[in-house]
């Protein structure tokens, strides 16, 4: 019986000759970009090293990875805190409009029913002396941005943070617009009034914590001006929960809701 023949593949590199000799399989010559289904995981794997670097692209897939091997029971969280300067000025600062107030209420008042968070949380924060800063537009809730005086007790994780010197800096968190207000001017009223706010009251500095896996946030605050002063990494199984801070305590280990970490934060001097 004679020997197989063949095709000869005209334009065939050398390798590919040798691997047909070999009775190996033949490549087609398609490229990443003929397949999508490899393509698309590639590009955003090296846009996620591109804008997060290669230390937080890491952590950021480990903690993807954990999620998923663990079914959500083990979680690892990060943040950046950061201080913005509080804006005397503004540079851009909008007009009061009677339509469109931005005011500061407390527990009692109508819109906290509206408020896209759990009772227990709001409860919690004005208990704690958290300062409520909402906007409205045309008589309908648009938003709300909130505000605590010398310390932060977090909501995802158990940490609190102590703030130094209280008389210079506050917590700012839970900035929230409604979706129908996104497009808008909302966001800005509320830092306007927040601002306003800030500066009669003599506060130099705003601190909060951002998430160190959203670029997107990371590069909002640096445009207003953003020192990160510390990161924090924590990593959540149950009620186990293991703490590592760039400043002291710099780790703490805790298994009960009683035991959190205290993490000091001071705001950057006015040089």
């Amino acid at each position: 019986m004679p020997p197989r023949i063949r095709p000869v593949l005209y334009g065939a590199l050398p390798f590919e000759l040798l691997r047909m000799r070999l009775g190996l399989p033949i490549r087609t010559g398609k490229t990443k970009r003929d397949c999508p289904r490899i393509a698309m995981p590639l590009q955003r794997l090296k846009r996620t090293f591109a804008e997060l670097g290669a230390f937080e692209a890491s952590l950021y897939l480990f903690a993807n990875l954990l999620a998923r091997i663990s079914r959500g029971r083990c979680r690892l969280i990060r943040y950046y805190i950061v201080a913005q300067p509080v804006a005397s000025a503004p540079a851009h600062a909008l007009r009061p409009s009677p339509s469109n107030p931005v005011r500061m209420i407390g527990r009692e008042d109508a819109a906290v029913a509206q408020f896209p968070r759990p009772k227990t949380v709001l409860a919690r924060r004005f208990d704690d002396g958290g300062l409520c800063f909402v906007a409205e537009s045309k008589g309908r809730f648009a938003g709300f941005l909130w505000i605590s005086h010398r310390q932060y007790e977090e909501d995802e994780v158990r940490c609190r943070f102590d703030l130094h010197p209280p008389e210079r800096c506050v917590w700012d968190y839970d900035v929230y617009v409604e979706p129908d207000f996104r497009v808008g001017r909302t966001f800005a009223r509320l830092w306007d009034a927040a601002n306003a706010y800030l500066t009669a009251q003599g506060v130099r500095w705003s601190l909060s914590r951002i998430s160190a896996f959203n670029p997107v946030s990371l590069a909002a605050h640096q445009r207003l001006g953003i020192r990160k002063l510390a990161s924090a990494t924590f990593i959540v199984t149950g009620r186990v929960q293991l703490s590592l801070f760039t400043t002291p305590p710099f780790v703490h280990l805790g298994w009960n809701d009683d035991m959190r970490p205290q993490l000091p934060v001071r705001a950057p001097s006015d040089d």
